[in-house]
């Protein structure tokens, strides 16, 4: 019977953005919010203020990530490069690198050799790229993909607080909005620790302390801004 294991490190890339992006747009916002809220503002500003929140938030989320992982790329790609010359120049020297990675993993010079030899015949560039450079199809940077990712989760968790805006009754909406974007965050750890298989109880703290931080320190410029007025 065939065993078929089943890994999490290929969701490494998109789990991250997705993450950052639902927990920026829920902290953001949610502090946003109470921050304007805490000043004094009416709930038709409070609410104008959440949506451009929304929107800008997520655009820049969408920019900053596809600049980041586009400069990942682009390291990886004068890594190939740069490999591809060095194979056609001096093959003999890159075999021996080759064989010296597979020596430092526990195989002995000969084997070693013989591995590096039978790999390169198949794959030179490939066999490289992964053993030299550390660089895989699973790893591989994607800017669109992480770009999209972090837009989308962005605006799926700023909308959450939004809507506890437009459903909350002016008076309990600073306690409100504070306690259901703990608990999102809080869902939100969950959900991140059951996806990556990392360790539940300190995914949720750590989101849910610095949202809390996030929100307490916003929420008090608001009112010392809404107090001088």
């Amino acid at each position: 019977m065939r065993h078929r294991e089943r890994h999490r490190t290929h969701r490494t890339g998109w789990l991250r953005a997705a993450v950052l992006g639902a927990n920026d747009g829920i902290v953001s916002t949610a502090s946003l919010v109470l921050g304007v809220a805490a000043a004094g503002a009416s709930p038709e500003g409070i609410v104008i203020a959440g949506v451009a929140g929304l929107v800008a938030g997520a655009m820049s989320m969408a920019a900053g990530e596809y600049v980041s992982v586009s400069s990942q790329a682009d390291t990886e790609r004068a890594d190939l490069a740069r490999e591809s010359r060095e194979l056609a120049a001096n093959p003999e020297q890159e075999h021996a690198e080759l064989t010296a990675i597979y020596v430092k993993r526990g195989l002995d010079q000969a084997l070693a050799a013989s591995v590096a030899t039978q790999l390169m015949k198949h794959d030179a560039l490939g066999a490289h790229v992964r053993d030299e450079l550390g660089i895989t199809e699973m790893l591989a940077a994607r800017p669109v993909q992480a770009a999209l990712a972090s837009a989308g989760s962005f605006a799926a968790g700023a909308v959450l607080p939004l809507l506890m805006v437009l459903w909350l009754p002016a008076t309990a909406l600073i306690l409100g909005v504070s306690a259901s974007s703990l608990l999102f965050l809080a869902l939100l750890g969950l959900l991140a620790a059951r996806a990556g298989g990392a360790p539940v109880v300190a995914s949720v703290a750590r989101v849910a302390f610095w949202g809390a931080l996030a929100m307490a320190l916003t929420a008090g410029v608001g009112a010392l801004f809404g107090a001088m007025g």
